[in-house]
C-alpha cells in the first residue's frame, strides 16, 4: 500500500518512517510538513493511506481529512488525545498516540491490510486496556479508554456498557466482544456479563460452587460454577 507521512517535525516523520520500514507491504511515497503540501501530494499521487499529525502550522490534520474525505484512508499520529472523538467521527482507520507503540502500529497495519484485501472488516481486532473505544447510543456518543469500562451486560441483541455514571447500549453481541478483550483484564463471568477485573472489590463463594463478584459501584455479578473454576485456574486461586 502506498503511504504519505504528514508531520511538521522532521524527526517525527523520520521516526515513523523507520517504524514503518518493517512492514514490507507499506511503501512511503511522500513526506509532507504541512496540510497544504499534503493535499497536493494526495491529489497527485493517489496514496492508499495518510499517516498524519493533527496540530500543525496552518491547517490541522483534521481539516485535511475533511477536505480529502473519501479519497484516502487516514491514520492520525499525535501527542494529544483530545481530538480522538472528532477523528473517529471522520471514520479514520486508527488514532495513535506519540510515542507510537510498535504493537499498536502493528494492529493498525493489520486493519489496513484487511481493508486493502477487500475482506469485510468487522472490526474484530484485539483491544488493549489502554485503547480508545468509540461508543454511540442514538444521538449521544463517547470516546473513552477501554480501562474505564467496568462491565459489559448482554441485553438481547445489544450490550449495555457501564462506565462512569453512563450505561449506553450498543448493537453488538457479548460473544463478539469477548474475542477482542484481554482475558486477564476482562472476565466472562456468565452468559450475560463480562467484568473488568480491575473494578472487582470483593469475591465470595456462592451457591453450587459458583462465585459472587461485587464491583466498586456495589453492583453484584454472579459467576457460574463452570466460570468460577476457570477464574480460579486463570489466577491460581
Amino acid at each position: 500500500m502506498k503511504a504519505v507521512i504528514v508531520d511538521d517535525e522532521r524527526l517525527a516523520r523520520q521516526e515513523l518512517k523507520n517504524m514503518l520500514a518493517q512492514f514490507k507491504e507499506v511503501e512511503i511515497i511522500a513526506e509532507c510538513a504541512d496540510a497544504t503540501d499534503a493535499k497536493e501530494k494526495i491529489n497527485a499521487l493517489k496514496p492508499d493511506v495518510v499517516f498524519c499529525d493533527i496540530q500543525m502550522p496552518g491547517k490541522t490534520g483534521l481539516e485535511l481529512a475533511e477536505e480529502v474525505s473519501g479519497m484516502v484512508d487516514f491514520v492520525f499520529v499525535t501527542a494529544y488525545d483530545e481530538h480522538a472523538m472528532r477523528a473517529f467521527e471522520l471514520n479514520v482507520i486508527d488514532y495513535l498516540l506519540k510515542p507510537v507503540n510498535p504493537e499498536r502500529l502493528t494492529e493498525t497495519i493489520k486493519k489496513l491490510n484487511v481493508k486493502e484485501s477487500g475482506v469485510k472488516n468487522e472490526n474484530n481486532s484485539p483491544l488493549s486496556i489502554n485503547d480508545f473505544v468509540y461508543i454511540k447510543d442514538g444521538e449521544k456518543s463517547w470516546l473513552i479508554k477501554l480501562k474505564e469500562v467496568r462491565l459489559f451486560e448482554s441485553e438481547g441483541n445489544y450490550v449495555r456498557v457501564y462506565f462512569d455514571t453512563k450505561k449506553p447500549l450498543i448493537l453488538r453481541s457479548l460473544n463478539s466482544l469477548e474475542t477482542r478483550l484481554d482475558e486477564k483484564e476482562f472476565f466472562r463471568a456468565s452468559r450475560k456479563h463480562i467484568v473488568n477485573l480491575n473494578y472487582v472489590s470483593s469475591v465470595e463463594n456462592w451457591y453450587n460452587g459458583g462465585m459472587n463478584l461485587k464491583l466498586n459501584d456495589n453492583k453484584e455479578i454472579e459467576v457460574s460454577r463452570r466460570q468460577a473454576v476457570k477464574l480460579k485456574d486463570l489466577f491460581g486461586l
